[in-house]
């Protein structure tokens, strides 16, 4: 299993990024999809999922309205788009197999190494 995440950069506040995950070694279509983040000196925080058809999709509330996680199973790829950004979104960024929380925190399922996203003016 590989997930290799891309995209990550320095944008300043109000600006947009998109990150993109590339899934090889398993049958990506058979797996919800999560993005979790990792701020500085702050724990893992499970942000998005996206369940195998793109028929459920969930948020936390921090991101709700700003980000949008989506998925091209025909491409094995995970997307991101994080509009409005604001410095308390700088963290890693992972994409992850799996669509729960727990499952994913847990680290049930195979992680990308992370892509840096950083907010600043």
């Amino acid at each position: 299993v590989q997930l290799v995440e891309s995209g990550g950069g320095l944008v300043q506040p109000g600006g947009s990024l998109r990150l993109s995950c590339a899934a090889s070694g398993f049958i990506f279509d058979e797996y919800g999809m999560s993005w979790v983040r990792q701020a500085p000196g702050k724990e893992l925080e499970w942000i998005c999922a996206i369940s195998r058809s793109s028929s459920s999709i969930d948020y936390v509330d921090s991101v709700k309205g700003r980000f949008t996680i989506s998925r091209d199973n025909a491409k094995n790829m995970l997307y991101l788009q994080m509009n409005n950004l604001k410095p308390e979104d700088t963290a890693v960024y992972y994409c992850a197999q799996g669509y729960g929380r727990d499952y994913v925190l847990g680290r049930r399922g195979s992680w990308g190494q992370g892509t840096q996203v950083t907010v600043s003016s």
